[in-house]
């Protein structure tokens, strides 16, 4: 990581586009996220080995020395607001506040970027509806991180870290987490420029460049090319291929999942749970997959009902 953004700060537009006041803590987090995540994945390392050995855990053996509040807690806490003051002063000496012009209805910032944590879900704007991405799927993550105490009762890794006893959970985490949000935090950040249209890292936000709109939704893949007739006028006749398949993908899969490869969650969380579940995670995954056909076979919609705004 320090090698790449070492040679590639020599490039113009790269130095450009990282340099600014807005974009300086993103490429921070850069660093910061994958340091934690290995040293929290380390740490899980090491808690799995003392245990398969019998020895007690890390947080047992930090826990058992006693310190006092003052003055090694106090001196402690002052020395890291010390440093943290003098590390924001320099901050703000070395960078200009990211602060615009007055607004001006006649002209508007381009691009037109929302504040770095919801950079995430502009970027779905790109592949989905605004009613879902905007609504639907924050308000089922919302939904979803109320419901993990509800649906997984283990209580294994409670208070020290852990791997093999909470693979799957963690997975997960990581995949909503590192995948669904921060990398779509960062391809919003530095790959998208003018008219939210994609650029490489390397290369110039030429406000003037056009990319041609060839996207096709899953009715005109299927009557138009794939059966060589015109589109129906009813739309849920036009669209039927697309209400099955999601029918199918939300109704046929867990099912699937239960008897296939997750017997053991559907045994201990019990139907109501796993299905819960599984519509969650459904639902992460329908993003990356969304994704995924948009950039391969431009499909813009599988289910595409303008006349009434339902749109999938």
């Amino acid at each position: 990581m320090f090698l790449f953004l070492g040679l590639s700060i020599l490039d113009p537009n790269f130095r450009l586009i990282v340099t600014k006041p807005d974009n300086v803590p993103i490429v921070g987090m850069l660093f910061l996220i994958p340091f934690f995540t290995w040293f929290a994945m380390r740490e899980a390392v090491r808690n799995d080995q003392r245990i398969a050995e019998g020895k007690p855990l890390i947080e047992q053996e930090e826990t058992a020395e006693k310190v006092l509040t003052w003055p090694d807690l106090v001196y402690t806490e002052l020395i890291c607001m010390v440093v943290l003051t003098v590390l924001l002063i320099g901050w703000s000496m070395a960078l200009q506040a990211p602060l615009e012009d007055p607004a001006n209805p006649s002209s508007s910032p381009n691009p037109s970027k929302a504040s770095w944590y919801f950079l995430g879900l502009q970027e779905m704007l790109v592949y989905f509806d605004p009613w879902l991405a905007g609504v639907v799927f924050p308000g089922l993550i919302i939904v979803g991180l109320m419901g993990i105490p509800y649906i997984d009762t283990n209580p294994k890794g409670n208070g020290y870290f852990t791997l093999k006893e909470r693979r799957w959970e963690i997975t997960t985490f990581l995949f909503g987490f590192l995948i669904l949000w921060i990398l779509l935090v960062i391809l919003g950040t530095f790959l998208r420029g003018p008219n939210w249209n994609f650029f490489g890292p390397y290369e110039y936000w030429d406000i003037h460049k056009l990319e041609a709109l060839v996207n096709v939704n899953l009715s005109e893949y299927i009557w138009v090319k794939g059966l060589g007739m015109g589109l129906p006028k009813n739309p849920l006749i036009r669209e039927m291929f697309g209400f099955l398949i999601i029918l199918g993908y939300f109704l046929l899969l867990p099912p699937l999942f239960a008897k296939k490869w997750f017997k053991g969650f559907y045994a201990t969380l019990g139907p109501v749970r796993f299905h819960v579940m599984m519509f969650l995670l459904l639902c992460m995954a329908a993003l990356p997959i969304k994704m995924v056909l948009r950039w391969l076979f431009n499909l813009k919609y599988i289910i595409g009902i303008p006349e009434y705004f339902f749109n999938i």
